[in-house]
């Protein structure tokens, strides 16, 4: 083998695992961005949810989440993330004789101010909005919502901790509908690999005022980013227990996801 050709091997070499650790170090900043709800990247999940044991019959309940998230930048130091939740609902029956029902679920969508900070800080505030778009009375509450929802959170070292809140109640619907008060509260904690392997413990609680009673349940779990030709996407899988519920209320379940990701 003739020197030439040798160098040029080597140059070819070196630049193939040039790319690849290029390539892992971008797959690593996206797993870092997915751990972040209001990260500036659009990003489309399909959270599919199964929960039990509701109601006498101990029925179960399918929930598939359409949840996009699409930041929109309004200058070099701030930027405007809109997220929203559309969800696709199958109940069992909860009792002989009350049927089962699938349809849409009333739709929740936030829009979140999120100026730039440093040292891994990010903080995002805004209005969120419930939908009345159920198709059956069975599966949303039949109003229209509004109040405000915020984020705080700090990435460091792998690490992710934060909280999402808000607080929605309801200002306009049918008269023959309860009204909607409900505070939900969502801390969580990640762990990214640098192989993008994610590890994900957090609750999703909320709080209804109008009955006073707490849902806690408690998430837990593991993602990882996958390249489908050229299409990068975020798999989980998830268990969840619920510590509170109200009467007739959940005990636990199972949450599979998978996130397309379109880095900008």
């Amino acid at each position: 083998m003739t020197s030439s050709i040798r160098l040029a091997l080597m140059a070819t070499v070196a630049f193939a695992l040039q790319g690849g650790a290029a390539r892992a170090e971008d797959d690593a900043e996206l797993a870092k961005q997915l751990a972040n709800p209001i990260a500036n990247l659009i990003s489309v999940p399909f959270q599919g949810n199964y929960d039990c044991c509701f109601g006498p019959s101990d029925a179960g309940q399918y929930t598939l989440n359409l949840q996009p998230v699409v930041p929109v930048t309004l200058s070099e130091d701030l930027s405007l993330i809109v997220r929203t939740i559309v969800p696709t609902i199958q109940q069992g029956e909860l009792a002989p004789g009350y049927g089962s029902h699938f349809g849409l679920g009333d739709t929740t969508q936030s829009f979140f101010l999120a100026p730039a900070l440093k040292d891994g800080w990010v903080f995002g505030a805004g209005p969120a909005f419930l939908w009345p778009t159920a198709t059956e009375s069975e599966l949303g509450n039949g109003v229209w919502g509004a109040g405000p929802t915020a984020i705080l959170l700090r990435q460091m070292n792998g690490w992710t901790v934060g909280v999402l809140a808000n607080q929605i109640w309801s200002y306009a619907g049918p008269s023959d509908r309860d009204d909607y008060s409900k505070a939900f509260i969502q801390p969580f904690l990640n762990y990214t690999f640098p192989d993008t392997t994610s590890l994900i413990l957090n609750t999703e609680s909320t709080y209804d005022w109008q009955s006073g009673e707490w849902t806690i349940p408690i998430n837990f779990g593991v993602s990882k980013i996958f390249k489908f030709g050229d299409q990068r996407v975020s798999l989980a899988a998830m268990g969840r227990y619920y510590a509170v519920a109200p009467e007739n209320g959940p005990e636990w379940g199972a949450r599979l996801v998978a996130t397309f990701l379109f880095p900008k």
